[in-house]
């Protein structure tokens, strides 16, 4: 009632919800994309010129602060293309991607919120690349391959469809004619099934929607490839064109391939069932002492893996007997449970399992940590079967 719309995390949750943010600032490093930060509220001029305030205003959180209305941004291209404008651009340093986790909020009815699938406070994997007409395709293979890479990762395959020129299109028939080619282009040769969708463009730009199916079936939509024609005509965005035209403009690429991390936090949760692969999971580590006098070790040994990264726990627990512990550990999803008795402490060791009770017996635990820190590393979905 305090924050309607509005979610919090508490510390495991935060661990996933950065932890995903994390790997797509690698996928961004890797991809050439330049993370930037831009502001939360805008006065209500930018959206004028955007077309959001016409179009849009109903869903923004609107507010007077010294006779100017503001408005908190419900996304963040109108802030790129003024990042974008602040000086003069030339075709030599096109195509430039501006990528950014802003906070964003919408206004959304009360009566359609609905857990983390619907709010309206959040953070999407939001970029946007501004590129000339001849290397949309180039850019187009890009994001598929990196939506590729990220879904594989988590398991996920997806449906492509591709939305053509609408009736009430803006621009010139040439310009969109160009670009459905270029994303067809581009379709073949990612060389996965998609579909048409005719007319089912925006009105700005034609787009490639994707939605993702996950381990029960359904299909969500998170990820998108939007072609924006208009957004550069209404803030004059121009580059210097190789012959010399000065008044070129760009075309924008919307992209996101989580969306909402709320949203797909939720759908995760709902596809590992609580069983999250190692990397992304809230509950890496369990370290269980077999008896009081080891206890001090379990606490070293586990204090050894956080200070690594992990998120590691102890079970100091006296009420509970040795293989109750286990147990506990493993109905809670801990990926792997450390036991540590005097032979361990003797050996400076752990003996390792996993929640689904393989044992993997004693190793050291410097050998354990480089062991998991690799896995960690690698992604892979069955971290506990390597």
């Amino acid at each position: 009632d305090l924050s309607p719309g509005s979610c919090f995390f508490l510390p495991r949750g935060a661990f996933i919800y950065n932890t995903l943010m994390d790997f797509i600032r690698e996928e961004y490093h890797r991809r050439n994309f330049t993370e930037v930060l831009s502001p939360n509220m805008y006065n209500s001029k930018l959206w004028e010129t955007s077309g959001h305030w016409q179009h849009y205003s109903e869903n923004m959180f609107t507010f007077d602060i010294e006779k100017d209305t503001f408005a908190l941004k419900p996304m963040n291209c109108p802030g790129h293309c003024l990042m974008f404008a602040h000086r003069p651009r030339s075709w030599r340093e096109m195509p430039i991607r501006f990528a950014d986790f802003g906070v964003l909020h919408r206004n959304e009815l009360s009566g359609t919120l609905s857990g983390l699938t619907r709010v309206r406070r959040f953070q999407q994997d939001d970029a946007h690349i501004f590129c000339t007409v001849e290397q949309i395709e180039e850019e187009i293979n890009g994001c598929l391959q990196f939506l590729q890479s990220v879904y594989s990762t988590f398991g996920f395959s997806f449906q492509l469809n591709l939305s053509t020129r609408p009736e009430n299109f803006l621009g010139e028939v040439e310009i969109w004619d160009e670009a459905e080619k270029q994303l067809q282009n581009s379709l073949v040769e990612f060389g996965k099934p998609w579909k048409m969708n005719p007319g089912d463009g925006a009105f700005y730009g034609p787009k490639i929607d994707i939605k993702i199916k996950d381990a029960i079936g359904r299909y969500h939509q998170c990820a998108t490839i939007q072609l924006d024609f208009q957004l550069p005509i209404r803030f004059n965005l121009t580059y210097v064109s190789k012959d010399g035209d000065d008044k070129r403009n760009p075309v924008i690429i919307h992209r996101a391939v989580l969306g909402s991390v709320e949203r797909m936090i939720a759908i995760l949760s709902e596809n590992y069932a609580g069983k999250w692969p190692f990397w992304l999971s809230p509950r890496q580590v369990m370290v269980i002492p077999v008896g009081p006098t080891c206890e001090k070790y379990a606490l070293q040994v586990s204090r050894a893996f956080f200070e690594e990264g992990f998120m590691a726990d102890v079970d100091l627990d006296h009420s509970c007997t040795l293989n109750k512990k286990i147990r506990n550990a493993q109905l809670a999803q801990y990926n792997f449970i450390l036991v540590v008795g005097e032979k361990e402490k003797t050996n400076n060791a752990v003996n390792v399992r996993t929640r689904d009770n393989k044992i993997h017996g004693e190793v050291s635990v410097a050998s354990a940590i480089d062991k998991l820190k690799n896995l960690k590393k690698s992604r892979t979905l069955n971290a506990e079967e390597d």
